[in-house]
């Protein structure tokens, strides 16, 4: 029998299969909850899951973001809704 050592990212309970893939999950998932909690606090009624899906749309993200705030603005229209996990190695438990 084969023992693989997994690391798990307890904030989402995903595994991974090097710790350098899940430390860097973990700080994704810190910055978004960072992009969230700014929001609620500017934008006054918005719900907690809106706030927290566009925190983690903004981290997983946040090389184009980057490059928006140095001015190619064009960069956020490279960001892709509908495949905002894509290339995640993350496996559910």
């Amino acid at each position: 029998m084969a023992v693989i050592a997994m690391w798990l990212c307890d904030r989402d309970d995903s595994m991974f299969n090097s710790k350098k893939e899940a430390e860097a999950h973990d700080k994704m998932l810190e910055l978004g909850e960072q992009f969230a909690a700014l929001m609620e606090k500017q934008i006054s009624g918005i719900e907690p899951k809106q706030a927290e899906a566009f925190g983690i749309l903004l981290a997983k993200n946040k090389d184009l973001v980057v490059r928006a705030c140095k001015g190619d603005c064009a960069a956020l229209g490279e960001i892709s809704l509908e495949d905002n996990d894509a290339g995640k190695t993350a496996t559910k438990v």
